[in-house]
């Protein structure tokens, strides 16, 4: 099972973080700090994956991780996942990314943090992988982006209606308040 996404950038600030175990807020940031100074010093030719540091599980969990540009991809899993298959994961994350934000960046993901969430979470829900078909959670993305878009017209029309309508009863209110003064 997955037990925390961690995106965080060459100097460890983290872009996006996802915890599916309950942890205080102190403890993330001691798990983030901890995570990247385990990540960070290691040799880029190494393999990705290393046992989970002593906040987040020690040798019980396992920190599989992808550097992309500017950006870490880390995931805590338990020893029961396999770290072929967790790569593989972050690709297919990594690869909906950029589709979606055309050449994905670290800006991408700070100002658009409800739409990276939204992608992960076609991914992976409470800990549990759900889709891995990138095509396939894109569409699922662009049906989101239209019923948004639906909303956010009827919502403006609902808007403009109570405008109208409140400008209107003020301009009456207004004549009566002239009528009134002749």
């Amino acid at each position: 099972m997955i037990k925390a996404i961690l995106v965080f950038n060459n100097h460890g600030k983290p872009r996006l973080t996802k915890f599916y175990y309950h942890y205080a807020e102190d403890e993330q940031q001691n798990i983030i700090k901890e995570t990247f100074q385990l990540i960070s010093r290691r040799d880029e030719n190494i393999c990705n994956f290393l046992e989970g540091g002593s906040l987040i599980g020690g040798s019980d969990f396992k920190l599989i991780y992808r550097h992309y540009a500017t950006l870490y991809f880390v995931f805590c899993v338990d020893s029961s996942e396999s770290e072929l298959g967790i790569l593989d994961l972050i690709q297919v994350f990594v690869e909906t990314l950029d589709k979606c934000f055309e050449n994905v960046c670290e800006l991408d993901i700070i100002f658009h943090v409800d739409k990276v969430h939204n992608i992960l979470n076609e991914i992976v829900m409470g800990g549990m992988v759900l889709e891995t078909n990138t095509s396939e959670i894109i569409t699922r993305i662009e049906e989101q982006a239209k019923l948004e878009k639906s909303e956010a017209v009827v919502d403006q029309s609902l808007l403009f209606h109570r405008y109208t309508t409140l400008d209107h009863k003020s301009a009456i209110e207004g004549n009566r308040s002239i009528s009134l003064l002749l």
